[in-house]
């Protein structure tokens, strides 16, 4: 008996988009369908997983490496499969979203691979998730041009053996796209909307241009969920007629459950694996939400606190560089995050040290790659892995066999010889309260204090607020962490706000609904699991 039509899927809610039928064809809705009736009900299954496993931390306070797996892990003979031309030198990687500027100015940066974002650095309006894969389709036509308006630059692609490869990155399996129903008026997964419309109109053409359609995979927390994307790489290969091992998928590690699994991770994606990746502020974010019953040992100090040497960060990635490399994969380093000032030399200056001893670290612990939000920064962290590189594409033959890392190292957090600060909690407040006004007006990538933020930093602020509050936090100036202190500082904030950019642009923005929604994810007692996701109920468009 032959399978049931897909669904129709009805577009709701959403005001039509200039070349919207360019993207949402007859033939990409019905394979979008397709992949919503196939694969949807496991994924509903593995987030009620996510839950469960959930509980039970909360009843033991505990990770480890799980026995039931634990073949694979002592299988020395299984390797990921080789990385295709495009993808074996990864030195630097770009990240940023997909709108119509980045897309040029990314793929001109000089970096060997773009980030091509629909996750965390892209809040989900319509027009982003769309028009983002009407720009994607353009640059690889090469028939993509910007000007800017304010300021008259125009910007144009340089030639195609000079551009970055483009790895893109789907929403987490979590959120849905409540603009893209089946007939029962269920909403279709964003990771399958973005991955299906991106795969059907893409994976050929990228082939023809030597290519293919690679894939960076977040917010994984078990190897189940990189069995389902494996699964959901084979049915959309055989749908198309693509050869089977076309896809590439590199996957964050940036859940502390992932970070047991991660060489599960790669066996269950073996065929179409390309790498593990090093995210910071996820990482840290996936700590307290797991372990946020675990009393003071698992509390975090300030996020600027936590570098990637504290020892349990370390253990994280060098484990990573391990796994990756005894597996035949890419081990792509942590973001360096920092925006250049146009104004403060010294802050550049300062600024552009720390990057560079921090890729330094990374090149010379053996990691292949990594990333950088800015293109000023892709000559430092360039010159940083050329200088371990040199002509080789990776150092995989660094097989780190002197890293023993034990279960309880990965969630030492009381290692790290540091304490939360009021500065830290107004930091968080101040960055969460910015962050928030600019995804709720569409913007996920944002510069703060001259620093990029995406959706992890948000997150990572919440997350701690709520975390010092609950542990009773007592901070250096005597101030205790309570509600009413996060109210106080948040009140303050607005009000710095206003002051800075004046009444009538304070109006004119999201203000007072970033300070509210900021203050319910971190004070309620019931902690939500996604900051997004109460914050999507209030993003228009």
């Amino acid at each position: 008996m032959s399978a049931p039509a897909p669904s129709p899927l009805a577009i709701v809610d959403a005001e039509p988009l200039p070349r919207q039928e360019e993207v949402l064809t007859d033939a990409a809705l019905a394979f979008v369908a397709e992949l919503h009736r196939r694969f949807t009900p496991r994924r509903d299954e593995l987030l009620a997983r996510r839950a469960e496993r959930r509980a039970e931390i909360a009843r033991t306070s505990t990770l480890d490496f799980l026995p039931e797996t634990a073949a694979i892990r002592a299988d020395d003979s299984w390797k990921v499969a080789p990385a295709p031309a495009a993808l074996n030198d990864r030195r630097v990687e770009i990240t940023g979203p997909t709108d119509r500027k980045m897309t040029i100015n990314a793929l001109n940066s000089g970096a060997r691979v773009w980030l091509a974002d629909f996750e965390d650095a892209s809040a989900p309006t319509w027009e982003n998730v769309i028009l983002g894969q009407a720009n994607l389709i353009d640059a690889y036509t090469r028939n993509i041009d910007f000007t800017d308006e304010r300021t008259g630059k125009s910007y144009a692609l340089r030639p195609a053996e000079e551009l970055a490869t483009v790895v893109m990155r789907p929403r987490g399996w979590h959120l849905n796209e409540r603009h893209l129903v089946d007939a029962d008026g269920r909403p279709v997964p964003g990771a399958l909307v973005d991955f299906g419309l991106y795969f059907f109109h893409n994976a050929q053409r990228l082939l023809d241009l030597g290519k293919g359609p690679y894939f960076y995979l977040p917010k994984t927390e078990s190897h189940l969920e990189a069995r389902l994307w494996n699964d959901v790489f084979v049915f959309a290969q055989d749908y198309t007629g693509i050869p089977q091992g076309t896809v590439r998928a590199t996957v964050l590690i940036e859940t502390i459950t992932a970070a047991y699994e991660m060489e599960e991770i790669l066996y269950e994606l073996r065929d179409h694996a390309s790498g593990l990746n090093a995210g910071r502020w996820d990482y840290l974010f996936s700590i307290v939400k797991n372990f946020r019953d675990g009393g003071a040992k698992f509390v975090l100090p300030d996020r600027n606190a936590v570098t990637m040497t504290a020892p349990f960060m370390r253990a994280y990635t060098e484990l990573l560089v391990r796994t990756c490399h005894k597996r035949g994969a890419h081990a792509i380093g942590g973001m360096a995050a920092f925006i250049p000032s146009r104004k403060d030399a010294e802050v550049n200056k300062t600024a552009f040290e720390k990057v560079r001893a921090d890729k330094d670290r990374e090149a010379n612990d053996g990691f292949d790659g990594s990333w950088v939000a800015h293109p000023d920064l892709v000559p430092i962290a360039m010159e940083s892995f050329d200088k371990v590189l040199g002509d080789k594409p990776h150092q995989k033959d660094r097989l780190r066999e002197d890293v023993h890392v034990e279960a309880a190292d990965l969630i030492a957090i009381d290692s790290l010889d540091a304490k939360p600060t009021y500065n830290g909690l107004v930091n968080a407040v101040q960055v969460g309260i910015r962050y928030i006004e600019a995804w709720l007006r569409g913007l996920g990538a944002v510069a703060i204090f001259n620093l990029m933020e995406d959706a992890a930093t948000a997150e990572i602020s919440r997350s701690q607020i709520w975390q010092w509050i609950n542990a009773g936090v007592e901070f250096e100036n005597g101030d205790k962490a309570t509600p009413e202190l996060a109210r106080k500082v948040a009140a303050e904030e607005l009000d710095g706000i206003r002051r800075e950019i004046g009444e009538e642009a304070f109006a004119a923005g999201h203000w007072q609904e970033a300070h509210d929604l900021l203050l319910k994810v971190s004070l309620d007692e019931d902690y939500a699991d996604f900051l997004t996701l109460p914050a999507y109920e209030q993003l228009a468009g």
